[in-house]
């Protein structure tokens, strides 16, 4: 799972019929700390996240077709977490 900030969104009035009633954002991995890291991708909200939010998303096709219980949308991304904060215990990585 990827930490990242959903900076747009995709809108779109024609596409696949498993998308239906399902929003499309545009997520940035960041690292705990919120420094950009490698590159924005889409990825399907299943947690009504919207732009300017920190969410935990999933990357990876089998799983994120799990949260939406169906074996045929086509996804490989997922938000399933609007991320309130981070606590890191600087003692315990040292």
């Amino acid at each position: 799972m990827l930490i990242c900030h959903v900076t747009g969104d995709i809108i779109s009035t024609v596409k696949n019929k498993e998308f239906t009633g399902k929003k499309i954002l545009i997520v940035q991995p960041v690292t705990p700390e919120g420094h950009n890291m490698g590159e924005a991708f889409l990825a399907l909200d299943s947690v009504d996240a919207g732009v300017g939010d920190r969410v935990l998303v999933m990357r990876e096709g089998g799983s994120a077709r799990i949260v939406f219980n169906n074996n045929h949308i086509p996804v490989q991304a997922v938000i399933v977490a609007v991320i309130d904060g981070i606590e890191i215990d600087k003692q315990h990585n040292q």
